[in-house]
């Protein structure tokens, strides 16, 4: 005597494709959307270049692109015209990092000082755009610029020292790890 089981063969492939079908919408939520974020560390003058012309890069492949410029990063942020009033430390700080994007080192071959310069002047000659330039169009293509609270804090840098961006905003690291939840790709430099 045969007995029947009272799940027919259809309606577990039925089930399946239902809990693959899950799975899959699950996935693609957590796969993030056509976003990259940014962490931007260092404080040189060629890794900050990168970190503009990758963004610039990915806003071409339409993503939307989140920057979070921390610790030495800030600096590549700072207007040399601006200088808010500060404490002795603060102003020590500010002594001591670069005044603006003018004034970062490279990562290498510094030779005494006249390597950013020299750089400049070669990426100038074969056409590429300065940092300046890339910081500008970057703004232009929506690229948004987060600038971490604490690195602020630590460097005694003040809002009222940053250049003027549109939509840049000063949050703590939080926001970045959402903006990392979100995105599709991350990179650090």
């Amino acid at each position: 005597m045969m007995t029947t089981s009272s799940v027919t063969p259809e309606l577990d492939l039925q089930k399946v494709i239902q809990e693959l079908t899950a799975r899959v919408d699950a996935l693609e939520q957590s796969a993030g959307n056509g976003r990259l974020s940014i962490g931007v560390m260092s404080g040189n003058l060629d890794t900050t270049i990168a970190a503009f012309i990758i963004a610039l890069g990915a806003v071409a492949y339409d993503l939307e692109v989140d920057m979070f410029f921390t610790f030495w990063a800030t600096a590549a942020l700072r207007d040399p015209k601006k200088s808010p009033r500060k404490g002795f430390l603060d102003r020590m700080f500010g002594w001591m990092l670069p005044r603006g994007s003018h004034s970062l080192p490279l990562s290498k071959m510094q030779m005494a000082g006249i390597g950013p310069k020299m750089i400049r002047s070669v990426m100038k000659s074969r056409g590429v755009k300065s940092l300046e330039q890339l910081m500008k169009e970057a703004a232009e293509f929506g690229v948004r610029i987060h600038v971490c609270e604490m690195s602020m804090g630590v460097m005694g840098l003040k809002e009222e020292e940053m250049i003027e961006y549109p939509g840049m905003d000063y949050v703590g690291v939080g926001s970045f790890i959402q903006m990392i939840s979100e995105s599709k790709q991350v990179l650090f430099l």
